[in-house]
């Protein structure tokens, strides 16, 4: 399931069948480990439709939740500051 969190982490929001291109892990496997991660407050996850070249794409949506990733430092900055005032 680490596999999973690095790849949210460093790619941000991310279809389950792109997490599942991403990591090389097959796409019920993913599945079933995002909803395990689900559960225990890892990430957030909905539904989603996309079009891609006309194509209907639907599958999980999911991201991390957490610290601001480290790349994206402005971001992570921002968050600071805005929790001090």
């Amino acid at each position: 399931m680490q596999e999973i969190l690095d790849c949210l982490r460093n790619l941000g929001q991310q279809l389950d069948s792109e997490i599942a291109a991403a990591t090389g892990i097959p796409l019920a496997d993913v599945r079933r480990r995002l909803l395990e991660l689900s559960k225990k407050g890892g990430i957030m996850t909905c539904h989603a439709t996309r079009f891609i070249d006309g194509q209907k794409i639907e599958g999980m949506l999911c991201r991390a939740i957490g610290p601001a990733s480290s790349l994206n430092p402005v971001r992570a900055s921002k968050l600071k500051n805005n929790r001090h005032g």
